[in-house]
C-alpha cells in the first residue's frame, strides 16, 4: 500500500436472531460495499452470523449447521476480492462448542480464533454454552478441510505491510497481560469481534480499553460490536464501533448500523516500534503466522484515498479545553526544569532579553513561574531590553509594559553605539544590511546579557524555540546561546498558544492586553530598520510559514516519514490554504536548512523536553553535522 495507509472498517449489520441465512446476506452485502470502497480489512461483530442473543438455541444442531453453512457462503462471496474479513459464529470442534472468529480471505477460510474468556456473569450466560479457547494453534477439520485453530494465529501480508491478530470481546477485558495470552505483540492490526451491551458509562470504558490496548501494543485496533436486531428482552446493543491507532481514536460510531471506515497508517506504527526499544522484548515466538496476499497485485503502488483527518497543527490540541490543560502542563514542565537548575546552582537571579516578541515573552512568563515555585521575589528577574536599528515602538513598549506588569526588574541597554563601534572595528559598512549587519546585533545582545548575569550572579535564560532550532534560524553564539533554554522543545505554533494560555489566566488586566498585542505582532528578529515605523523584516516571509515547518518537523522527526509522504500529508492537511507548489517549495527549504544547520544543534544549552519531538544532542537527535540532504531532496525533485 502506498505510504502505508490501509483502509479498514468495523461493520455492524442489522441482524435477525437465529436467522443465519438473512444475517449472511446482510454480511455479504456489506462485504460488497466494502470492496467498492477499497477496504482491505473488515471486521464483523461477535457471533454475528447467528446473533449474539440466541441463548440456549446455541445448543441446537439446526442453528449450528446453518451458521457453518453461512460461513462457507460468506467465504465464497469473498473470492477475487481484496478484502480480509473476520466474522463471528458458534462452531463445534471435537464435541465442544466454541465462540470463534473466522478469518476469511479470497474465498478461503484461513483460520479460526476461539474466545478464551467466557463470561459467567452475563444475562445470556455464555459459560453455559461455550468452551474456553486456548492459545496454542492446532489444525482441526471443518467439513473435511484442515484449518488452523487457536488464539496465537497471525495473518501477514508483506506487500501491504500488515500483520493481523484477532480477539473476541471479553478477551480485551481480561486482567492478564496481553502478551502472556496472545502473540498480539506480533500484530500491528488487532481486531475485536464484540457483542457488548449498553449501560450507562460502559461506552467510555470500552473506548479507554481499546485506546489502551492499541497504545500498549503499538498497533491499530478495530472494534466491531453487535447492534440493532439483537434481542432486547433485557439488554440493548448499540453497535459501538471504534477504529483506534496507537491510542488515538480515528473514528467512532454508536446507535447505527453499516460501515465505520478509516485509514490506518501502518508505516507510522512500524516507525513507533522501531523507535521504542522496549517493544522488541515483548514479542513472542510461540505463534503461527499465515501468509496471505490480496488478489490485486497493485498493493504496493495503489494510493489509498484518505478520509481520516490530518491535523494542520500536530503539536497543538484542537480542542480548546484540552489545549488550555496542555498549556498549563507544558508551562509547569518548563518552570520545573528551570527551578531545578536555579536550585542546583544556588542562583537567585535570572537575566532574560525581552524583545516584545512571542519567544522572549514565553520565556519571561515561565521564569516568573519558576521564581514563584521557589518563593523568590520576581525582582530577581532582570528583564533587559536592548533597542537597536530594527526596534519598533510597538515591540519596545510591549516589552517594557510586560516586564513591569510581571514585577521584574527592568533594564534598558541601547546597543546602537556599541554595534556601530564594532562595525568600525571590523571595517563593516553600516549601510550594507547583510548577515554581518544582522548577526552583529544578535551577538552584542548575547554579550550584554551574559555580562549583566555575571554582574548579578545570575543565569541567562534562553528564548529560542524548537522551530527556529530545526531551521537553524538563530545566530550562532548569539540568541543561539544561553545558560538554560526553556523554549528549546516548544515549536513556534505551540509557543503562540502557551502565551495565549497566560493571557486567559490574566483576564481583565493590563497584562492580558499586552499579551494579546504581542500575539498580534508579526514574528520578526527586528534586525533591519523599520519602514514607516512598522516591522520590515518578517520571519515567515524569509523562511516560510511556521505552521508548515512545524508540520514537516513533526512527521519527519517523530515518525521518520519519507519526503513524498510528508508532502502528501501536508497537501491533505492544508488543502485550500496553500498551493501544492508552495508546500513543495517550503518542504525543500526545510530539508536544506535542517541538514545544513545541524552544527548549531550540536552544542545547544540544557533545557526541558516537553513533548515527543526534540532536537537535543544529548538524547533526542544524535545527528552528524555533516550529513547530506541529497537523497531526501532528490525524492522531492521527482514530484
Amino acid at each position: 500500500m502506498k505510504d502505508g495507509f490501509i483502509k479498514v472498517a468495523a461493520a455492524t449489520p442489522e441482524v435477525r436472531v437465529a436467522d443465519c441465512l438473512w444475517n449472511g446476506e446482510q454480511t455479504i452485502q456489506l462485504i460488497e460495499e466494502a470492496e467498492l470502497q477499497g477496504i482491505k480489512v473488515l471486521v464483523f461483530p461477535e457471533l454475528g452470523i447467528t446473533g449474539y442473543t440466541c441463548g440456549d438455541l446455541f445448543l441446537q444442531d439446526t442453528l449450528l449447521n446453518a451458521a457453518k453453512k453461512t460461513m462457507w457462503k460468506i467465504a465464497e462471496a469473498t473470492e477475487g476480492k481484496d478484502v480480509f474479513v473476520f466474522v463471528g459464529l458458534p462452531l463445534e470442534i471435537k464435541d465442544k462448542l466454541y465462540n470463534v472468529a473466522a478469518a476469511i480471505q479470497n474465498g478461503e477460510l484461513l483460520g479460526l480464533i476461539p474466545k478464551q474468556y467466557i463470561p459467567n456473569h452475563s444475562e445470556f450466560f455464555e459459560g453455559r454454552h461455550f468452551a474456553e479457547g486456548r492459545a496454542e494453534v492446532v489444525d482441526v477439520f471443518v467439513d473435511g478441510q484442515l484449518v488452523p485453530f487457536g488464539q496465537n494465529l497471525l495473518f501477514g501480508c508483506e506487500t501491504a505491510g500488515i500483520t493481523l491478530a484477532a480477539e473476541i470481546c471479553e478477551d480485551l477485558w481480561a486482567p492478564v497481560p496481553p502478551c502472556s495470552r496472545h502473540a498480539l505483540a506480533g500484530a500491528n492490526v488487532i481486531v475485536n469481534l464484540s457483542a457488548s451491551n449498553e449501560v450507562i458509562g460502559k461506552a467510555a470504558y470500552r473506548r479507554e480499553l481499546a485506546k489502551n490496548q492499541s497504545a500498549r501494543l503499538l498497533s491499530a485496533y478495530i472494534f466491531a460490536c453487535a447492534g440493532e436486531g439483537e434481542s432486547t428482552t433485557d439488554l440493548v446493543f448499540a453497535g459501538h464501533n471504534l477504529i483506534v491507532e496507537n491510542g488515538t481514536v480515528l473514528e467512532e460510531s454508536r446507535f447505527t448500523t453499516g460501515l465505520l471506515v478509516s485509514e490506518i497508517d501502518v508505516q507510522k506504527l512500524r516507525s513507533e516500534r522501531r523507535r521504542i526499544d522496549s517493544f522488541a522484548a515483548a514479542e513472542r515466538e510461540d505463534y503461527t503466522e499465515i501468509i496471505f496476499s490480496y488478489p490485486s497485485m497493485l498493493d504496493e503502488v495503489a494510493e489509498t484515498p484518505l478520509t481520516r483527518k490530518i491535523e494542520k497543527s500536530p503539536f497543538v490540541p484542537a480542542d480548546p479545553a484540552l489545549r488550555q490543560a496542555r498549556a498549563a502542563e507544558i508551562s509547569m514542565i518548563q518552570a520545573l526544569g528551570l527551578k531545578k537548575r536555579l536550585q542546583h546552582t544556588n542562583c537567585k537571579s535570572a537575566v532574560i532579553g525581552i524583545s516584545g516578541g512571542l519567544d522572549s515573552t514565553l520565556a519571561l512568563l515561565v521564569t516568573c513561574k519558576a521564581f514563584d515555585l521557589l518563593n523568590l521575589p520576581r525582582t530577581g528577574i532582570v528583564s533587559v531590553t536592548m533597542p537597536c536599528f530594527g526596534t519598533t515602538d510597538r515591540t519596545y513598549n510591549n516589552a517594557i509594559t510586560l516586564a513591569k506588569e510581571l514585577g521584574t526588574t527592568v533594564r534598558e541597554v541601547s546597543i546602537k553605539e556599541s554595534v556601530r563601534k564594532h562595525f568600525e572595528d571590523i571595517g563593516h559598512d553600516e549601510t550594507k544590511h547583510d548577515v554581518t549587519y544582522e548577526n552583529s546585533q544578535a551577538r552584542e545582545r548575547t554579550q550584554v546579557l551574559m555580562d549583566i548575569a555575571n554582574g548579578c550572579n545570575g543565569m541567562v535564560i534562553g528564548t529560542g524555540d524548537l522551530s527556529e532550532l530545526a531551521l537553524g534560524w538563530a545566530t550562532y553564539n548569539g540568541d543561539h546561546m544561553s545558560m538554560y533554554g526553556v523554549n528549546g522543545s516548544i515549536p513556534k505554533t505551540l509557543v503562540r498558544y502557551l502565551v495565549a494560555y497566560f493571557a486567559v489566566e490574566a483576564k481583565g488586566t493590563t497584562l492580558e492586553k499586552v499579551l494579546t498585542d504581542i500575539l498580534d505582532t508579526p514574528v520578526s528578529p527586528e534586525l533591519l530598520p523599520p519602514e514607516d515605523g512598522q516591522i520590515s523584516q518578517k520571519t515567515e516571509d524569509l523562511v516560510g510559514p511556521y505552521e508548515l515547518h512545524d508540520f514537516f518537523l513533526y512527521y519527519i522527526l517523530r515518525f521518520g516519514f519519507a519526503p513524498k509522504k510528508v508532502f502528501r500529508l501536508a497537501k491533505y492537511a492544508f488543502a485550500g490554504e496553500y498551493e501544492d507548489a508552495v508546500i513543495l517549495h517550503w518542504l525543500k527549504t526545510f530539508y536544506r536548512r535542517f541538514f545544513s544547520q545541524q552544527f548549531k544543534r550540536s552544542c545547544l544549552p540544557d533545557g526541558p523536553k516537553v513533548g515527543s519531538v526534540g532536537v537535543s544532542p544529548r538524547g533526542d537527535l544524535r545527528m552528524p553535522s555533516d550529513a547530506c540532504a541529497g537523497m531526501w531532496l532528490a525524492e522531492l525533485e521527482e514530484m
